[in-house]
């Protein structure tokens, strides 16, 4: 397929090498400031799809723009927690096509491992999904909102507590470093383990003590983060279990 590309951040850059590498040509990139081209009337009008990889904010700008001129064109955007009607009243032929996965410019990525969730009636679409990953799934935009929302707890909220376990080690002049073996044995358990069974430390065991103490030596809202954590844990732990007893139950009778 010919395709143009919109935006020129992380997303766009790693979905332009996975393009070509499925023998896509990608005939532009436009970007107010990194493209190939800083004129979007400049952008071809006859590609095969437009692929909208910009930030939320100027999502609904960008393609009212695009679209101009080229209103038979195919449009999809990349957006997890953006609706397909963004393009109501502009597009006839226009999709989804949401890559989860966290992407950094100085890490590259097998793209073809990455889940792919798409939405349009657009055949062109999933053709485009299934040349670039082997894990497409079709999503409508109600339930792509709360698949973003876990992505936000995974991934960000994930990152987040490495940033506050940083900042506790730095205070005794430890790397953080010294927790990378933790971090990845813990991301290889859910891989075959359910997350709440993977889960381990003084929350779940009910070790009130030793979260009194840990408590104690943080203040703010790291305190708090750590406090509300925990809390958390115990009650997801407690409808857990409850949730498997009745379940035992059931296979008993």
């Amino acid at each position: 397929m010919r395709v143009v590309l919109l935006g020129a951040g992380r997303v766009s850059t790693h979905l332009q090498k996975a393009l070509i590498r499925a023998g896509h040509k990608v005939c532009a990139v436009w970007s107010p400031t990194r493209g190939t081209t800083h004129d979007m009337a400049a952008l071809p009008t006859d590609a095969d799809i437009y692929v909208i990889a910009v930030k939320d904010s100027a999502l609904c700008d960008v393609v009212s723009q695009v679209v101009k001129g080229r209103e038979e064109c195919l449009f999809v955007h990349t957006a997890g927690s953006m609706p397909l009607s963004v393009f109501d009243g502009l597009a006839r032929h226009c999709g989804v096509l949401y890559p989860m996965q966290t992407f950094s410019m100085e890490r590259e990525v097998d793209f073809s491992q990455i889940p792919l969730f798409i939405e349009g009636s657009d055949p062109r679409i999933r053709l485009l999904a299934e040349s670039l990953s082997e894990h497409v799934y079709e999503l409508s935009t109600a339930d792509r909102r709360y698949l973003h929302l876990a992505a936000v707890f995974a991934c960000n909220f994930a990152n987040h507590c490495y940033t506050l376990a940083a900042d506790v080690l730095a205070r005794k002049g430890l790397p953080f470093d010294v927790m990378l073996p933790l971090v990845d044995e813990t991301a290889r358990k859910v891989h075959e383990l359910h997350p709440t069974e993977a889960q381990t430390g003084p929350a779940v065991r009910g070790d009130e003590n030793v979260m009194a103490c840990q408590s104690a030596l943080l203040s703010g809202t790291a305190k708090a983060v750590y406090e509300l954590m925990s809390t958390s844990i115990q009650e997801h732990n407690k409808q857990y279990d409850q949730l498997r007893l009745k379940e035992d139950k059931s296979h008993r009778v």
